[in-house]
């Protein structure tokens, strides 16, 4: 396969990852949303709900929509590697939501408001996002095996 083969079909399977991805992110904003300013939940707690909701859409979308040309290894393997690039991914993005929130407090000498909480869960976001396009292309939905030729 030429390099511009390669890049088309990477352009094509990232831009179906990144429209999972922002219905997911609506998704989880929203729930975090509601966690934390609807139901006074702790902003690190709220995240990793939140996520993990989100995490339904994200599972189903992938799987049947952006990587449904992967090779379908077994659904128990498949999910298993799903929970836990996840599971990383949703603990990376609790911390940055800490790290940042705690930043926001710092900076502003107070308890930082909804824009800067929202902004600092976007910017975990993206970050993630990255992260799990990458972990998701090599490991979790992995191209099938090449046959060889006779």
């Amino acid at each position: 396969m030429d390099i511009r083969s390669r890049l088309r079909r990477l352009a094509s399977v990232g831009s179906r990852f990144l429209i999972v991805g922002a219905i997911s992110t609506l998704i989880e904003v929203g729930v975090f949303n509601v966690l934390v300013y609807g139901m006074g939940v702790d902003v690190v707690w709220a995240k990793i709900i939140a996520s993990l909701v989100a995490l339904v859409n994200a599972y189903i979308g992938n799987r049947e929509w952006t990587f449904r040309h992967r090779d379908r290894r077994g659904r128990v393997n498949e999910l298993v590697l799903f929970v836990l690039v996840n599971a990383v991914c949703t603990g990376l993005g609790a911390a940055l939501v800490w790290v940042g929130v705690q930043g926001a407090g710092m900076l502003l000498g107070r308890a930082p408001g909804p824009f800067a909480v929202n902004f600092v869960n976007l910017v975990s976001i993206v970050v993630v996002v990255l992260l799990r396009f990458v972990l998701y292309h090599k490991i979790v939905f992995r191209p099938k095996a090449e046959t060889p030729t006779a």
